[in-house]
């Protein structure tokens, strides 16, 4: 029999890259029940870690005795000193773009956007950047162990692609000379940097 593991959050590409990750551990990952009822809390860390163990300390004082998982993740850019790392998901809004009309729809594209302003004029080599999450275990209210994962690419001048989310269609793996946006799901899952994450977090749980 399969165990279960709760994982603090909703998104549906957070899901299907830790549970495709949890499936050959013969694992499964669940949302956090409740989850929709129970107020966010303030991310107020400065990194990843510090997010992720705010977020897991939180949330799993809602499913007492239970495993559960939360993640911190993001995109970081070597030209822009790491930015937007912790605001990657509010890096247009930071910008000032909260009242575009259609900003709450597209916030993806208005991110993008956003990184490609910034980094214009950079060439190519010095345009490197990682995708990287942080995954923290917590029981009761308690950080019991943490991993990281990440993987490396470029930053675009221009987008390609149509598949992914976030920055995807930037983020070129130089490698198999596509973006993230242009690979296959069962390729990009296999790149997963929170897939990564999670591999390296269950042998900490002994799983």
């Amino acid at each position: 029999m399969s165990q279960r593991l709760y994982v603090a959050t909703s998104s549906q590409g957070k899901l299907r890259d830790f549970r495709t990750a949890a499936a050959t551990h013969a694992l499964e990952i669940e949302p956090l029940p409740g989850l929709s009822r129970i107020p966010a809390p303030d991310e107020t860390g400065t990194t990843f870690a510090e997010n992720a163990a705010l977020k897991a300390v939180y949330y799993s004082r809602f499913a007492p005795g239970e495993l559960v998982l939360a993640d911190d993740s993001g995109l970081e850019v070597d030209a822009l000193n790491g930015a937007p790392g912790v605001r990657s998901a509010r890096f247009a809004s930071d910008a000032g773009l909260v009242d575009s009309p259609d900003a709450n729809d597209n916030t993806d594209v208005w991110n993008n956007l956003v990184l490609l302003q910034r980094m214009a004029g950079v060439p190519l080599p010095q345009r490197t950047a990682r995708y990287h999450c942080v995954l923290v275990a917590a029981r009761d209210g308690n950080v019991l162990h943490s991993a990281d994962g990440s993987v490396e690419g470029l930053i675009l001048e221009a987008p390609r692609g149509t598949g992914g989310f976030g920055y995807d269609p930037l983020f070129f793996l130089p490698d198999l000379n596509r973006t993230m946006a242009e690979i296959d799901l069962e390729t990009k899952l296999s790149l997963s940097h929170r897939g990564r994450a999670l591999a390296a977090l269950l042998p900490k749980l002994g799983l």
